[in-house]
C-alpha cells in the first residue's frame, strides 16, 4: 500500500474530525492502525488538542433530580459556638547533625597513617618488612590468583608495587600479609582495652 495524495487527504480530514487511528485504518483499507499513527506523526498532525478542527464532544445533559417542595422550617435561634480549646504545641522536630566529612586528600599526596597500622604488633611488622625485601614487586597487570596482592607504597607514585609472593590457600595474600590482614577477633578486642 502506498500513501497517495487522495489517501493522505482523507487521513488528514478524518484525523481532524477526531476519528481514531483504528477507524481511519478501516476506512482506508490495506493499512494498520500503527501505519496511520506513524503517518500522522510524520505529517505533524499528532497534536489534536491544539488544532481548531477537532470535533467537540459535549457531555449529555443530566436530568435535574426530582425534588419535593418541603415546608420552610421556622428559624432556630443561633447558639453561640463554644470556644475552641487551645491547640497543643507542635513538638519540635530535630534535625540530625551529621559529623563533618573526612578531608579528601588529592591524588599524589601521601595518605595519613591509618589507625589499623598503629595496632599491628612489632613482630608482625618485622616479619612483613623481611618478606617485602624478598617480594617480587609486581605491577597490577602481572598479578594472578596465585600471587600476593598486598599493595606497597603510594599508588600515585612510580614506586608502587604488589608483593607477588605465593598466596596462602584460600586467601589473597602471602603468609606474612595474611597475618597482618586477618587478625583473630580476640586479639583485636584485647588490644583495645
Amino acid at each position: 500500500m502506498s500513501w497517495t495524495d487522495e489517501r493522505v487527504e482523507l487521513l488528514k480530514k478524518m484525523w481532524g474530525e477526531g476519528q481514531s487511528a483504528s477507524q481511519i485504518a478501516k476506512e482506508l483499507g490495506g493499512v494498520t492502525r500503527n501505519a496511520v499513527i506513524g503517518k500522522v506523526h510524520r505529517l505533524g498532525l499528532s497534536n489534536r488538542a491544539g488544532s481548531g478542527t477537532t470535533a467537540k464532544v459535549e457531555p449529555k445533559a443530566k436530568p435535574a433530580p426530582k425534588t419535593e417542595a418541603k415546608p420552610k422550617a421556622e428559624a432556630k435561634p443561633k447558639v453561640e459556638a463554644k470556644p475552641k480549646p487551645q491547640e497543643e504545641p507542635v513538638p519540635e522536630t530535630r534535625v540530625a547533625v551529621m559529623p563533618p566529612r573526612a578531608k579528601i586528600i588529592p591524588a599524589g599526596q601521601p595518605l595519613p597513617p591509618q589507625p589499623s597500622a598503629n595496632e599491628i604488633s612489632p613482630e608482625a611488622l618485622a616479619k612483613v618488612s623481611e618478606i617485602e625485601k624478598k617480594a617480587k614487586r609486581l605491577s597490577l597487570m602481572e598479578l594472578t590468583e596465585r600471587t600476593c596482592k598486598w599493595p606497597v607504597g603510594d599508588p600515585a607514585t612510580d614506586d608502587f608495587w604488589f608483593c607477588g609472593l605465593p598466596v596462602q590457600a584460600g586467601k589473597p595474600y602471602c603468609e606474612a600479609h595474611v597475618g597482618v590482614a586477618f587478625q583473630p577477633m580476640s586479639a583485636r578486642r584485647d588490644r583495645r582495652r
